[in-house]
C-alpha cells in the first residue's frame, strides 16, 4: 500500500472525514487532501478540510442529496479510475467513515478491477463519536455491555430491510441509528412492539460535532415526535446510556 508521504500519480485515496469537524479528521487523511490532483467530496464530508487542498487542486461535487442534487455511484467510480488513469493523485473525501453504511467497498473494487493502486484512510465513524460529543457514551461499565450501529435508510417493514428487530430487542445493547431521521417513528413503533419499553431513554443529536449541534432526549414511546423538526444529518441513540445526553458540544470547535 505504501504511505500516504509517497502518494503517487494514478492513485486513488478514500478518505473518511469523519462526522464534520475538520479538526476530527485522522492525519494520514489531512495529508492526503493536501497532495490531491482532484478531490471527490460528499455533501457530509468536513468541508473546511478544503482549505488543506492545493490551490491548483480541482474538487468536484458527487454529493448525494435526499431530493436534491445526485451523483449516481456508478459516475462515482468512473470518475475515480478516469482521474486516476490520467495520472492524477485522487482523493474521495467523505464524512464518517466510508466503510459503515457508505459505498467505500464498492469504491475500492471499482478501482481494483481497473488496476487502480487505492487505499483506505479511516475515518472516525459518526456511529461513536457523535453520541459522544453529545456526552452519550455508547457503552458504559456495569449499564450496557454492547452497541449494535444499524442503518434506519429503509423502514422496518420495507423489503430491502434485513434488520430482525425482535433480536435487537433481545440483544439488550445500545442501538445506534443512522440515517434514521425520516423513518424514526417506524423504528420505535417496531421496537415498542417487540417488548422494548416505552420509558427506554432515547436521544437525537443532530449536527454533530459542529456549533449549532442540537440534542434532543425523550423516552422511546415520545422520541420520534419530538425530534419531528430535527433535519439530517443526525445520530439516534437508544438505550439506558441515552440518560447522559448532554445538551451542548462537549468539545471546543477546532477548525
Amino acid at each position: 500500500m505504501g504511505t500516504l508521504a509517497e502518494l503517487r500519480p494514478g492513485t486513488v485515496v478514500l478518505v473518511g472525514g469523519g462526522p464534520g469537524d475538520a479538526g476530527l479528521m485522522t492525519v494520514a487523511g489531512r495529508a492526503a487532501v493536501e497532495q490531491a490532483d482532484v478531490l471527490l467530496v460528499d455533501h457530509l464530508a468536513p468541508a473546511d478540510a478544503l482549505a488543506w487542498a492545493r490551490p491548483e487542486a480541482e474538487v468536484v461535487d458527487v454529493a448525494k442529496l435526499p431530493r436534491g442534487a445526485f451523483t449516481p455511484q456508478e459516475r462515482i467510480n468512473e470518475l475515480l479510475v478516469e482521474h486516476a488513469r490520467a495520472g492524477r493523485r485522487v482523493v474521495r473525501l467523505k464524512g464518517g467513515d466510508g466503510f459503515v453504511f457508505g459505498r467505500g467497498m464498492e469504491e475500492l473494487q471499482a478501482c481494483a478491477a481497473a488496476g487502480v493502486d487505492v487505499r483506505v484512510v479511516p475515518g472516525v465513524s459518526a456511529s461513536v463519536a457523535v453520541p459522544a460529543l453529545a456526552g452519550i457514551p455508547v457503552t458504559h461499565r456495569g449499564l450496557v455491555q454492547g452497541f449494535t450501529v444499524l442503518s434506519g435508510h429503509v423502514p422496518p417493514d420495507h423489503p430491502a430491510s434485513t434488520l430482525d428487530y425482535a433480536a435487537l430487542v433481545a440483544s439488550r445493547t445500545t442501538l445506534v441509528v443512522l440515517m434514521g431521521v425520516a423513518n424514526l417513528h417506524d423504528i420505535a413503533d417496531r421496537l415498542l412492539a417487540h417488548g422494548m419499553a416505552a420509558d427506554t431513554p432515547a436521544a437525537v443529536v443532530a449536527r454533530g460535532g459542529h456549533p449549532d449541534q442540537e440534542v434532543i432526549s425523550a423516552p422511546l414511546r415520545d422520541i420520534a415526535q419530538r425530534a419531528a423538526g430535527i433535519a439530517p444529518p443526525a445520530v439516534t441513540v437508544i438505550g439506558e446510556v441515552a440518560r447522559f445526553a448532554a445538551s451542548h458540544p462537549l468539545i471546543e470547535e477546532t477548525v
